[in-house]
């Protein structure tokens, strides 16, 4: 018989969804709580339990953990380590990890993106220390500014290549004067990036091919391009 490669014994260790049992789009979170049941011994949940009710509680414990970190150092240090749009960005982490829109790069730089859109649209129709519009209410400098930054924002991530859609949310939260002093722009950064470090460790320690920065193509997708492309086509 042939010798079976650890990869391949890894591979049949595992428990896995069936495919028919898998949500629309969410077979890479299935692949994440198949592999952290099986690194804390418990693969018993998939063969007793709906997979689908194992696949919603992740989500349910896994939307506490992230944002409950961001919130309790939010507590710690009175600082605004937690916004809106870490929200969208933490599903993005474990619904589709390898997509290109969930990579490190794309998220730090989406956001970054967003947050430099946001101020330079207050700085443009000077509305840096005019408050939140919540409270100051909507003007049309404040309509010229959310519509600016926001973009601003969708040209530039197209433009670096750096899609990251809840970056859209991060630019209006700074365009409509909700984080607008400088320190607070550098706390968001930072609670963009422990988020993702976050991401990094739990899609690694499932055995997910997660990127340290920039997402590749999977196999398949490398396959799919060469046969696409043969000899003699443009």
């Amino acid at each position: 018989m042939p010798h079976k490669t650890n990869e391949q014994k890894h591979s049949q260790e595992r428990p896995v969804f069936p495919l028919h049992s898998r949500p629309p789009m969410g077979h890479e979170m299935a692949d994440i709580v198949a592999g952290l049941l099986t690194r804390v011994r418990l693969p018993v949940l998939l063969q007793h339990h709906s997979n689908r009710a194992v696949l919603a509680l992740f989500s349910f414990v896994n939307g506490c953990v992230s944002i409950s970190l961001m919130a309790a150092l939010a507590v710690l240090t009175g600082s605004p380590f937690i916004f809106p749009s870490l929200g969208p960005t933490a599903f993005l982490f474990f619904y589709t990890p390898t997509a290109a829109s969930a990579s490190p790069r794309n998220t730090i730089i989406g956001h970054l993106i967003g947050t430099l859109a946001g101020y330079f649209s207050l700085l443009i129709t000077g509305l840096v220390s005019a408050g939140p519009a919540l409270t100051t209410g909507v003007t049309w400098p404040r309509v010229i500014a959310a519509a600016l930054s926001l973009g601003l924002t969708a040209g530039f991530m197209v433009l670096c290549n750096s899609a990251h859609p809840p970056a859209g949310a991060t630019t209006l939260i700074v365009s409509l004067g909700i984080l607008t002093k400088s320190w607070q722009l550098v706390l968001l950064m930072g609670a963009v990036i422990l988020l993702t470090v976050q991401a990094f460790v739990i899609n690694r320690l499932a055995g997910l091919p997660y990127p340290a920065w920039r997402a590749t193509l999977p196999p398949r997708h490398v396959e799919a391009n060469k046969v696409s492309h043969t000899p003699g086509e443009s």
